[in-house]
């Protein structure tokens, strides 16, 4: 059994270290990929306060494929370049969106959503997947939010 436990009152920059030690020691020495992503999604719902959506998509072909998640439904399939996750792939550069309303060719696959954080995990200089955090509040994420989860995404490129 694990036992990962999170205070919410943290600094982001710690909670977000705490979030990486927790998911290193929960994905060390498991090769299976889908139940890593399954775990990680359910430690950053666990640990990241005030989301509606945590998880991932993987790059299959020329497009990103739904992966392990906590929250409601999702898309399923999003074009590469597409969309907020679309965009981190094909770029494989984090987007970090305060008002998914005002960025171009957004995907409202929750309308609660309101800001999103996606962060291309990437292995051998190319893009396998995407962490996707979405957030009922405006601007939720900021520079801390996206370097603790960047860590997260290079501790995970082996991983998953």
């Amino acid at each position: 059994m694990y036992d990962f436990t999170a205070d919410s009152d943290l600094p982001t920059a710690e909670l977000h270290r705490q979030l990486v030690q927790a998911c290193d020691a929960l994905t060390s020495g498991e090769s299976d990929s889908v139940a890593n992503m399954a775990n990680v999604a359910a430690l950053m719902w666990e640990f990241i306060p005030r989301l509606n959506w945590a998880g991932f998509y993987r790059v299959i072909g020329d497009e990103l494929v739904l992966g392990p998640f906590v929250g409601r439904p999702a898309c399923i399939r999003i074009p590469m370049g597409q969309g907020v996750c679309g965009t981190a792939a094909s770029e494989g550069k984090t987007q970090l969106v305060k008002d998914v309303h005002a960025f171009p060719g957004h995907i409202a696959c929750d309308a609660a959503s309101n800001s999103e954080l996606v962060v291309p995990v990437v292995r051998d200089g190319r893009t396998i997947a995407v962490i996707d955090l979405d957030s009922p509040d405006k601007s939720r994420f900021d520079h801390e939010d996206a370097a603790g989860v960047e860590a997260l995404a290079r501790v995970l490129s082996n991983r998953i």
